[in-house]
């Protein structure tokens, strides 16, 4: 395929899904090999990259996604009712971080770490999808299994979970008190 008319249709593909397509998949349909289709791809986000384009190509682990640039974001709220922006509160953000970091995890396991009951944070994780259930672990029970999902790395504007921070050991020690005194308040009420 002549490569202007791949690169229409890998815009084609990613334009009406609307959502990440692994590399892989792009090159089967184009029939090219995946280095090609790096290639071509790069090109693509490339040209995106000029000032007068309003989207973007964004790469989350081996696959992309086309989306509207940040800069945009004022104008399209003007014409599209106000986006639905989750806010995440306080122990909502811990119990996301320790998935984040710990994954797969169970929920015992980030109550363990935290000191109390997580079940309305992941399921709210859950609900905003920047959580999902991985499967279960083989073990009495089985509980299930939570890890990050490809919005996740959209919302905190990461390209892979190995882009996350470093966890510093003051930090984790300060975040290990926190989490034992916001346990001792929910046992003292």
């Amino acid at each position: 395929m002549e490569r202007e008319k791949a690169k229409a249709v890998l815009e084609a593909i990613l334009f009406t899904l609307g959502d990440s397509v692994e590399i892989g998949r792009l090159a089967e349909v184009i029939e090219e090999s995946k280095k090609v289709t790096k290639e071509l791809l790069e090109e693509m986000r490339q040209s995106y990259q000029a000032e007068d384009k309003g989207i973007e190509l964004i790469e989350l682990e081996d696959a992309v996604q086309l989306c509207t640039k940040n800069e945009m974001y004022e104008y399209l709220i003007k014409i599209a009712k106000t986006p639905r922006k989750h806010v995440l509160s306080d122990t909502m953000l811990e119990t996301l971080s320790i998935i984040a970091y710990k994954q797969p995890v169970t929920k015992l396991d980030i109550e363990r770490i935290r000191g109390v009951s997580c079940d309305f944070a992941v399921n709210r994780l859950v609900e905003y999808d920047l959580v999902q259930e991985l499967g279960r672990l083989d073990a009495p029970g089985r509980p299930m299994l939570f890890g990050t999902t490809e919005q996740f790395l959209r919302s905190f504007g990461v390209k892979s979970l190995g882009d996350l921070p470093e966890l510093n050991p003051v930090q984790v020690e300060e975040f290990r008190e926190q989490a034992e005194a916001e346990a001792r308040q929910t046992v003292d009420i």
